[in-house]
């Protein structure tokens, strides 16, 4: 029997195609649970012992627990991101193919399979600037239903598809609308999703996403398989182990970044001050001085959650043999020797003392030499933040696919391991010498 928990995260991910809607909900989950909002444009009067969040651009989203006996405070950081491989749809995308058909042009968002995308319904998605009362307002936009496609090309005009498959994207993976449209079709369904005039529309960030809901499937429904798993299931997880637990002598945040899957190089990236602005701002409101900042952040640490790659039960060969990763094995450790990964023997001992204290198991995904593998934020938010981190994950089947593949024990198990971290009060004794209380 698959635990609600589980079925909730699998809703939570058909609900939010995009990152702006995945920000969106956790927002409404926050409020729902007591978190009041701030807004980086006006002054913080930040209490003890109360609950916060803020966004960014509405796509990223920091939310903090305040311990209230904060005299030697330090803070537990748990980030994800919010965003996942996809396609962007370009501005003035129509193309009108005579009386034939109507394609929208599109350019890729991040390392997708582009296969994978191939031959199954597709929507649209995403925000759309709306001039509403004098104001210019974002407002959300999912087209619930079967619009698009990309349709592959027949095997017997591509005899090599399944040899030496390549896409270009400007030419194989262009979506069909429909047939002889009129101009503005795309524009004209938007606005009537929104109830709004087409001259009210003054831009919009869309993409495509794919229409197939999560399923629980495997001999003893062991697997899930939807799509953005990687990292919407991190999200879900911290967010869940946020909510689930509070340290009173620590302050819990949970840091939701966009644009991961382009290199975090954004106002709302994992590169750019969001989290250093909010710890910092956290600091000052708390009436301590820049040497209380610093002393808090030396003591604190910082969980990088991002799907792992499970050994492949057709390719085992692509894995390090001596690193195993299986799903349902537990959450997954990873070591990187060129620091695409931050764990480290420091903040590997950390998490592992964590986790066992949890009863949570834990397994460990290293690269093979000669393969080059991804990287995640963990490392990028290190160059604004002194803080020892260790990257984590869920392990799982084909990362970047439309439809991925995961485990239930494992879903189960981060939410664990995230609420476990959150209730320890950390205290650095010395360089490399700590205590978890």
């Amino acid at each position: 029997m698959i635990a609600s928990e589980v079925r909730e995260m699998l809703s939570f991910i058909d609900g939010n195609p995009t990152a702006y809607h995945t920000t969106a909900a956790v927002r409404d989950i926050l409020l729902k649970a007591g978190f009041a909002e701030l807004l980086e444009s006006r002054k913080w009067a930040l209490e003890p012992g109360k609950d916060y969040f803020v966004c960014r651009n509405g796509s990223s989203i920091i939310a903090f627990r305040m311990g209230d006996q904060l005299e030697n405070y330090s803070f537990n950081v748990a980030a994800a991101h919010t965003d996942s491989p996809c396609f962007r749809i370009k501005e003035n995308a129509e193309i009108h193919m005579g009386q034939n058909y109507t394609k929208l042009n599109t350019e890729g968002y991040g390392g997708m399979i582009c296969a994978t995308w191939m031959d199954r319904p597709l929507s649209v998605a995403g925000r759309v600037l709306v001039q509403e009362n004098g104001a210019i307002v974002s407002r959300l936009v999912a087209l619930d239903r079967d619009l698009l496609m990309i349709p592959s090309v027949a095997i017997h005009m591509n005899r090599e598809v399944n040899d030496k498959a390549s896409f270009n994207k400007q030419v194989d993976m262009l979506p069909v609308l429909g047939g002889a449209c009129e101009e503005g079709a795309l524009k004209k369904l938007i606005a009537e999703e929104l109830q709004v005039s087409e001259e009210q529309i003054l831009g919009s960030d869309l993409f495509l996403y794919v229409r197939e809901k999560a399923t629980v499937w495997g001999c003893n429904e062991e697997f899930i398989s939807c799509g953005r798993l990687d990292d919407q299931q991190c999200v879900y997880g911290i967010l869940k182990g946020l909510l689930t637990a509070k340290n009173a002598r620590s302050i819990g945040v949970a840091a939701f970044f966009d644009n991961e899957e382009v290199g975090s190089g954004t106002k709302q990236g994992a590169a750019s001050t969001f989290l250093y602005d909010v710890l910092h701002r956290i600091a000052q409101s708390l009436g301590g001085s820049d040497e209380d900042f610093h002393r808090a952040v030396a003591s604190s640490f910082m969980v990088s959650a991002d799907n792992a790659h499970a050994t492949h039960p057709n390719f085992p060969q692509k894995s390090d043999p001596c690193a195993p990763v299986r799903l349902g094995g537990g959450v997954v450790l990873k070591y990187n020797a060129s620091q695409k990964y931050t764990t480290n023997a420091v903040s590997g001992a950390i998490f592992r003392a964590i986790c066992r204290k949890a009863g949570v198991p834990v397994q460990v995904f290293t690269n093979r030499a000669d393969e080059a593998g991804g990287s995640t934020l963990g490392n990028l938010q290190s160059h604004t933040l002194p803080i020892p981190m260790a990257d984590i994950g869920c392990a799982q089947f084909a990362m970047h696919s439309a439809v991925e593949t995961a485990s239930v024990a494992d879903a189960e198990a981060m939410t664990k391991a995230v609420a476990a971290f959150y209730r320890v009060h950390l205290r650095a004794l010395g360089d490399g010498t700590y205590t978890l209380e």
